[in-house]
């Protein structure tokens, strides 16, 4: 079953979001941030994921994207 038109609104409002966040630490010094690296690896991460959910085709026997062994860029 795929994802709702609310759904669909909701996951993409919270990846503008992550984008922002991304962004505003890109005028931040990363020395003066403690895990500054693994926090932008997370933003990315749930970029990444939000976009194969709002990417993902309808119904269960779908293939899911590829988060094991992929060496797919990044969008």
């Amino acid at each position: 079953m795929g994802l709702t038109e609310e759904e669909k609104a909701r996951l993409n409002d919270s990846k503008h979001k992550i984008q922002s966040v991304a962004n505003s630490l890109a005028h931040i010094d990363p020395r003066k941030v403690p895990d500054f690296a693994e926090i932008e690896e997370c933003l990315e991460n749930a970029d990444q994921s939000l976009r194969e959910a709002l990417n993902a085709k309808s119904g269960p026997d779908q293939p899911k994207s590829g988060k094991e062994g992929s060496d797919a860029p990044h969008l």
